[in-house]
C-alpha cells in the first residue's frame, strides 16, 4: 500500500507527439526532423518510424477511455509544432488545430486535466533547413510566435502549460553525440542549442504572462532532466564531482530559471564556449517558471576525473564528459531496467532534496518516471511485476520526499502506451498499456490496474 499523499496531488500519465500520434503527414502536417531522421539507415534500431506509432490521431476517444477507466486526474501530451504549423510559422493548419481541440475536449469531458508541452523534440524541418534549428539566432522569437498561436486557439481550456521538454536531451543527444534529431555531433553546438533553448522558453512565458495569463488564468513553465549524482566515496574530490555532474546537467537549465545566469563552474569550464546572457535575458529567464518540472529516471555514482577519464556512457553524463571531468558508474547489485537504467529509489529522494535547498524550495511536479522491460503477452494479459515493483519504490521515496517538507505536487507515469521510443524505435515498452502492434490494440498491463488502485486509495 502506497502512502497517503496530499487531497489535491496530481496523478497523471504522459506521453508526447511524435511517439504516439502517428499520421505523420496526415491533414496537412508538415514533416518533422524526427520524420526525417527516421529515414536515415541506421539511425533508429530495426528501421522503425513513427508513421503510424500508436495511431494516438485516429484514436482519441478510445485512448482518453483508457485514461479516465484508469482514473488518470492530468493527461500531459505534446504538440506536434509541425501539425498546426506545417513549414514551422506562417499559414495555420486548421486541421491540426481541430485535432487538438478534440483531444482536449474529450480530456475535459472526461475530468482529466490536459498538460501541454510546447515542445517534445519534433521540430518542423523547414527550421532546421532554412534557420539551422536550434542553433539559429531566430528560433527564439519563432518558437514565441507558434507558442502563441497554441495559447490562443487552446489556452481558454488548457491551464498548464511546459514550454520545453529536455533541453538537455536536445542539446546532447541532438547536437553533441548526434543520436537523435537532427543528427549533429559536436563539442561545442550543445552549449549553442542548449542557449538558445533557454530564450526560446524565457520568450514564451513573456508572451504568456503578459497577453494570456491573466485572463487565461493558467500557469507555465519548463521540464527537465535529471538523474543523482551520488558520490562515490567520502572524499572531498568525489562530492564535487557529483555537485559538478548535477551542475552541468540540471543546473545547465535550471539555474538560468532560477538564478538568472549558468552555474559558475559551467563558465568556468567552457569559457567562451559558452553563450552569455545580456542583461535583459538574465532578467527575463530568472523566475520564468511557475513550477518546477522535472523528469527523472535513474541514480549513477560520480568520481573526480581529473587525472582519470573514462569514456563515458552517450545516455549517463550530465553534459560533455571531457567538460566535466567526472567518471560515472553504478553499483553491480542495482537492478537494471531494458534500457540499462539503474533503479534506485533513493536517488530520487536525494535529488527532490537538492532541488528544493539549490531553488528555494518550488512547487515540483514528477512530469516523467517510468521504466522499460520487455513486456510478454499470456493469454491477453501483461503481468508486469517488475514496473509495478518500479512505481511502488519511486512513489514510495516521492512521499518520503514530501514528508521531509518537498513540495512535490504531481506525478506523472511514463508512459500512457508502449510507443516509439527514439532511437531505440519500438524495442523499449515503457508504457503501462501493451500495444500489439499488428492490430495496434491496447492491453491494460498489471501496472495500469496497479496504477488505478494508488489514486483510487488517495482519495481521488
Amino acid at each position: 500500500m502506497i502512502q497517503q499523499f496530499p487531497a489535491n496531488f496530481i496523478w497523471g500519465s504522459a506521453t508526447s507527439s511524435y511517439q504516439v500520434e502517428g499520421a505523420w503527414k496526415a491533414d496537412g502536417k508538415g514533416p518533422s526532423i524526427w520524420d526525417v531522421f527516421c529515414l536515415i539507415p541506421g539511425k533508429v534500431k530495426n528501421g522503425d518510424t513513427g508513421e503510424i506509432a500508436c495511431d494516438h490521431y485516429n484514436r482519441i476517444a478510445a485512448d482518453v477511455a483508457l485514461m479516465k477507466a484508469m482514473g488518470l486526474k492530468a493527461y500531459r501530451f505534446s504538440i506536434a509544432w509541425s501539425r498546426i504549423l506545417p513549414a514551422g510559422r506562417g499559414a495555420v493548419n486548421q486541421q491540426g488545430i481541430d485535432f487538438y481541440n478534440k483531444l482536449i475536449n474529450e480530456l475535459l469531458a472526461a475530468g482529466i486535466e490536459p498538460w501541454v508541452t510546447l515542445y517534445h523534440w519534433d521540430l518542423p524541418a523547414a527550421l532546421e533547413f532554412e534557420i539551422d534549428g536550434w542553433l539559429g539566432n531566430e528560433i527564439a522569437a519563432v518558437f514565441a510566435d507558434y507558442a502563441e498561436v497554441c495559447f490562443t486557439h487552446f489556452g481558454d481550456r488548457v491551464k498548464n502549460w511546459i514550454t520545453i521538454n529536455e533541453a538537455w536531451v536536445v542539446a546532447i543527444l541532438g547536437y553533441g553525440h548526434g543520436v537523435f534529431a537532427p543528427g549533429k555531433k559536436s563539442n561545442d553546438l550543445p552549449y549553442v542549442a542548449g542557449h538558445n533553448l533557454l530564450l526560446a522558453h524565457a520568450q514564451a512565458v513573456h508572451l504568456y504572462r503578459t497577453q494570456f495569463q491573466q485572463q487565461q488564468e493558467g500557469c507555465i513553465g519548463i521540464t527537465n532532466n535529471c538523474d543523482w549524482r551520488e558520490p562515490l566515496t567520502d572524499s572531498n574530490a568525489d562530492k564535487d564531482a557529483a555537485q559538478r555532474a548535477l551542475e552541468f546537467f540540471l543546473g545547465w537549465f535550471a539555474d538560468p530559471v532560477y538564478k538568472g545566469d549558468y552555474p559558475a563552474v559551467m563558465k568556468e569550464r567552457l569559457g567562451d564556449r559558452l553563450p552569455s546572457f545580456t542583461e535583459a535575458e538574465k532578467k527575463s529567464l530568472k523566475g520564468s517558471s511557475d513550477f518546477f518540472g522535472l523528469n527523472h529516471y535513474t541514480t549513477m555514482y560520480a568520481s573526480d576525473a581529473t587525472n582519470n577519464k573514462e569514456e563515458g556512457s552517450v545516455y549517463g553524463n550530465g553534459g560533455l564528459s571531457e567538460d566535466q571531468d567526472v567518471n560515472l558508474s553504478i553499483d553491480a547489485d542495482w537492478k537494471l531496467t531494458d534500457m540499462q537504467w539503474a533503479i534506485v529509489p533513493w536517488g530520487c529522494k536525494k535529488l527532490l532534496q537538492w532541488i528544493a535547498e539549490r531553488y528555494n524550495n518550488p512547487a515540483v511536479f514528477i512530469t516523467e518516471n517510468g521504466c522499460a522491460f520487455d513486456d510478454q503477452l499470456v493469454d491477453g494479459k501483461v503481468d508486469d511485476a517488475e514496473r509495478i515493483e518500479f512505481f511502488k519504490a519511486y512513489i514510495t521515496s516521492i512521499g518520503e520526499a514530501i514528508d521531509l517538507g518537498v513540495p512535490v505536487k504531481g506525478y506523472f507515469i511514463w508512459s500512457l502506451l508502449d510507443n516509439f521510443e527514439w532511437a531505440s524505435g519500438y524495442s523499449k515498452k515503457f508504457g503501462i498499456h501493451y500495444v500489439e502492434k499488428e492490430t495496434l490494440n491496447r492491453i491494460p498491463k498489471a501496472s495500469a490496474l496497479w496504477y488505478a488502485d494508488v489514486i483510487k486509495n488517495n482519495g481521488l
